[in-house]
């Protein structure tokens, strides 16, 4: 028996108001904190200074928020755009209503906005897509709007 590797979703099969619950989870260390911010070269305080933050509003340090929104749209890959994407068009309002902490757990979902089918890339289309960040108590911590430009289904597949 042959497998399939797996893959994200065509255009066609993704339509308004579906939402999908990303499987993986994950919880934020320390590690995966100081790692992001020495890899983007950022020296915050807020995120590397227990000192610091003890002092501010937070009380402790937080993770780093870029790092917050590249887990939670990255999650979602998978089943979403793994092999079905050309690449993101551009990122709209993101938003940070809760600080996310080391230690916390964070899980994601996605809700398809609207799609349509491309007017000047045929066999493609863009697809607006929202993904929602919650820590362990269910709070929300984050929410970003993307495009993306996604394959149709090949011919071949139809056929």
């Amino acid at each position: 028996m042959i497998h399939q590797p797996p893959r994200g979703k065509y255009l066609e099969e993704l339509h308004p108001g579906d939402i999908f619950r990303h499987a993986i989870t994950r919880t934020v260390t320390d590690a995966d904190n100081t790692l992001f911010c020495a890899l983007t070269h950022n020296p915050q305080p807020l995120h590397l200074d227990d000192e610091f933050s003890r002092d501010t509003m937070f009380g402790s340090r937080i993770v780093n928020s870029i790092y917050t929104l590249g887990l939670i749209v990255g999650v979602g890959v998978g089943e979403l755009t793994l092999g079905t994407t050309l690449g993101n068009l551009g990122f709209g309002e993101v938003t940070f209503p809760a600080p996310v902490r080391i230690g916390d757990t964070l899980r994601a979902e996605t809700e398809v906005i609207s799609c349509r089918e491309s007017k000047s890339r045929p066999g493609t289309g863009i697809v607006e897509f929202e993904t929602r960040g919650y820590n362990q108590k269910e709070e929300l911590v984050a929410r970003v709007r993307r495009l993306a430009l996604m394959l149709c289904t090949p011919k071949e597949a139809v056929e």
